[in-house]
């Protein structure tokens, strides 16, 4: 897409949020890397000594970076979580999880815990990140879409639901 000055433009983002890997979930892989680098490093000498220090700890470092490089965003009328994309137009029903976790054992991770394990369809399109806690499902309308519904992490599911449902409002108005 081109404006007039001929410079690209960008598209526009209704909702967009990237699910970054939270810094306390940094130390636990690179102490087990260093540890595991040790380990090499007392069995090897010489130049095979530092040699693991060199590979594993970067690669530990661009694995948590590759985990936190999903995106979620609603674009110019669609959905797009990671490289998935749904059209607003086949997006049904919105229903959070996890949200409003009241104790560990509480209603809302009670509920959490059976949209991801009995009651998951396999069918369904899942991107789950543990380290982001609350998850929506939107029912895809398509019927000639095999997936029945999204299943997703996002950290603002309330304002999420919200741009969908404005956007899909907007699109059978418009």
């Amino acid at each position: 897409m081109t404006d007039t000055s001929g410079t690209a433009a960008q598209p526009r983002a209704a909702y967009r949020e990237r699910l970054y890997v939270t810094w306390y979930w940094w130390p636990l892989p690179l102490v087990a890397a260093g540890l595991l680098a040790a380990e090499i490093h007392m069995g090897y000498p010489g130049v095979r000594a530092w040699l693991p220090y060199v590979v594993i700890l970067p690669l530990t470092l661009l694995l948590i970076l590759r985990a936190g490089a999903t995106r979620v965003a609603v674009v110019d009328g669609e959905l797009w979580v990671a490289d998935a994309h749904l059209p607003l137009e086949f997006a049904g029903e919105v229903e959070v999880f996890g949200a409003e976790d009241t104790g560990q054992w509480g209603g809302q991770a009670a509920a959490k815990r059976k949209v991801l394990g009995p009651n998951l369809d396999p069918a369904a399109f899942l991107l789950h990140r543990g380290w982001v806690r609350p998850l929506v499902r939107v029912r895809v309308t398509d019927p000639e879409d095999p997936t029945p519904y999204w299943v997703f992490s996002t950290r603002h599911p309330h304002r999420l639901a919200e741009v969908i449902a404005g956007a899909r409002t907007a699109a059978e108005h418009g």
